[in-house]
């Protein structure tokens, strides 16, 4: 499976853009519900007025919101953003901690969010659980879970640690293009033979 996700996916890489582990943090936030796309959209010019958890955090509310609508669920997003911020700025001196119990701690910061910024602004073996990750698990019966923290623990124990963000990230981009929710493209898929749905579309 690993060489096959190799052949698939042979340099996967995270769609949202970001250039600090803020950036990323406020765009993993924001992606909630919404596409990396319009996620990019939107935080190419927040980008360039927001450069640092001091200026997200004395960000005014209201505005912020405005400048975040188009991601949807934007009231959230935004009073989780800026107290995400906050928090950055009291406890930890305006940097991003590199573990999970106290990424987790941050407001809109779950496993998933926690795992993207380890894996990616700190290098860190990690699995992440989205929605692709999670339909992708079920259908080559790497989990029978619903739970996304019980997928994770399967994934992880299933895959050599050293595999753990790539074969994550893999699974996410096959779930995003290949193996998608309501028309999966079967006919060019190589790990049909694996699949516990083929035959069901």
């Amino acid at each position: 499976m690993i060489k096959i996700l190799n052949k698939v996916v042979p340099e996967p890489k995270i769609e949202l853009h970001f250039s600090n582990p803020m950036e990323l943090l406020v765009a993993t936030i924001l992606s909630a519900r919404c596409t990396d796309e319009r996620v990019n959209k939107v935080t190419e010019q927040l980008f360039k007025k927001y450069r640092s958890p001091y200026d997200f955090a004395n960000a005014d509310l209201t505005l912020f919101e405005s400048e975040i609508k188009p991601t949807g669920f934007y009231k959230n997003k935004a009073k989780n953003i800026i107290a995400s911020a906050q928090i950055l700025v009291e406890r930890f001196d305006g940097n991003l901690p590199a573990n999970i119990e106290q990424l987790i701690t941050l407001p809109g910061v779950g496993r998933k969010t926690a795992n993207v910024i380890l894996g990616e602004c700190f290098h860190l073996p990690v699995v992440i659980v989205d929605t692709h990750v999670k339909r992708v698990s079920k259908r080559l019966g790497l989990t029978r879970s619903e739970d996304p923290d019980e997928i994770e623990t399967d994934l992880q124990s299933f895959f050599p640690k050293e595999n753990w963000s790539k074969i994550s990230q893999q699974l996410l981009l096959f779930g995003r293009y290949t193996c998608t929710s309501k028309a999966p493209k079967c006919e060019k898929c190589l790990l049909f033979i694996n699949c516990l749905s083929r035959g069901k579309w």
